[in-house]
């Protein structure tokens, strides 16, 4: 869990160092801050999609994905989620926490970085990936919290808690880092929905991005079920 708890520490870090930062910032420059971001986002996904080798299997993930997301209401939940915590700790610079505390928590958790560090460190007790993903947090978080505030550093208990159970639950998930086309799959479906994140960014869209994060449970399913199939 030495990584896990590393990366959390990382963003606290990143978004109380942003926060300092934003004191003496005029609003033109964290708006542009928060497009540079964006595009950044967006380039990582563009990078990650295209390791996916089958754009069937991404297309019925993303497909199914979004499917039980919207069913769930998983973006709504979530956003309930934050502005609960927008009462209990109001912002006094008028910035929504609920808005620092969704995107942080799907930039910090939506990646390969994020699901392959944590299985590496349950199984192996290797935590080299996790504090790489801590360094590039670290300095997120900062850019992040420097134009949403306070809300992204709350978001740290979303990568304790997500992470921590991806260690935990490391044995059962090993054939994701065994079986390089499954991987392969998820990190395409991930990076798509990292994209979507990134132009929600720049406010291009207002895409309910975490309705689709069931599409990374589908993409190494499905791509295991047409191995067997011989697809």
């Amino acid at each position: 869990m030495l990584g896990v708890l590393v990366n959390t520490a990382a963003v606290v870090v990143g978004g109380v160092v942003g926060l300092v930062v934003n004191k003496g910032l005029p609003k033109r420059f964290t708006d542009a801050i928060m497009i540079g971001l964006g595009l950044c986002t967006i380039y990582i996904g563009i990078s990650g999609v295209l390791e996916g080798e089958n754009k069937l299997i991404l297309a019925l993930s993303i497909v199914l994905g979004v499917a039980v997301g919207t069913a769930l209401r998983i973006d709504d939940r979530l956003r309930a989620l934050g502005e609960k915590l927008d009462k209990r700790f109001a912002s006094k610079d008028g910035r929504s926490i609920a808005q620092g505390f969704v995107t942080g928590s799907l930039l910090f958790c939506v990646g390969a970085m994020a699901v392959i560090g944590s299985i590496n460190s349950g199984i192996r007790g290797d935590n080299t990936m996790l504090f790489t993903k801590s360094v590039l947090d670290l300095i997120a978080a900062a850019m992040l919290a420097a134009s949403l505030g306070g809300g992204v550093i709350l978001s740290a208990a979303s990568i304790f808690v997500y992470q921590g159970l991806l260690v935990l639950l490391s044995q059962l998930l090993r054939p994701l880092i065994e079986q390089p086309a499954m991987l392969a799959e998820m990190t395409s479906a991930g990076s798509l929905i990292i994209i979507a994140l990134g132009l929600n960014l720049i406010g291009v869209t207002k895409i309910k991005v975490a309705d689709f994060l069931p599409a990374i449970i589908f993409a190494p399913a499905i791509t295991a079920l047409a191995g067997v199939l011989g697809v």
